[in-house]
C-alpha cells in the first residue's frame, strides 16, 4: 500500500521505528491542501492538512505493509481521531490521515516541531515552507 506522509512521519527514523516494512519512495506535491497544525483538545497542535484551492502540501510518498498500516491507524487515533483519505498517481491509489470533527489551529511543541523538520531534511523537503508554516503560530 502508497502511504502520503506529511508530518512527524517524514522523519525516516521515527518511520522504520513506527513501520518497520515501511520504505520511502519519492517526494510529492498534494494539490489542494494546506499544511496546518490543529488539536481537538486545546493543547500542542499536530501537523494536519485542511482543503484549500490553490494551496499543495509538500510531503512524501511511502510503501507500507498492512501492519505498518494498522501500527498507523493506532498511532493517528483512527477512525476516532482522524479520517482516511485516497488520491490516485498514476493508477494507483495512496492513502493519507486528515483529522475528522472540530479542532482548533494552535502551534505545535518544538520537540514535534524538530522531528517534522528532519523529516524534511530526510525527505529532501524545502525547509522554509515548515518554517513558514510555524511562524503563523
Amino acid at each position: 500500500m502508497l502511504y502520503f506522509a506529511y508530518g512527524s512521519n517524514l522523519n525516516h527514523v521515527q518511520m522504520k521505528e513506527r513501520c518497520r516494512d515501511s520504505k520511502y519512495i519519492k517526494n510529492y506535491f498534494l494539490e489542494g491542501y494546506l499544511l496546518s497544525f490543529c488539536t481537538f483538545d486545546h493543547s500542542h497542535g499536530v501537523a494536519n492538512i485542511v482543503k484549500k484551492s490553490n494551496s499543495k502540501v509538500q510531503g512524501g510518498i511511502w510503501n507500507i505493509s498492512v501492519r505498518d498500516e494498522k501500527e498507523l491507524d493506532y498511532y493517528e487515533g483512527y477512525p476516532i481521531k482522524y479520517s482516511k483519505a485516497f488520491f490516485k498517481l498514476n493508477d494507483e491509489k495512496i492513502m493519507f490521515y486528515i483529522m475528522k470533527g472540530q479542532y482548533s489551529f494552535k502551534p505545535p511543541k518544538n520537540q514535534y516541531a524538530n522531528i517534522i523538520n528532519q523529516g524534511y531534511k530526510d525527505c529532501n523537503l524545502d525547509r522554509n515552507y515548515l518554517i513558514k508554516k510555524l511562524k503563523q503560530y
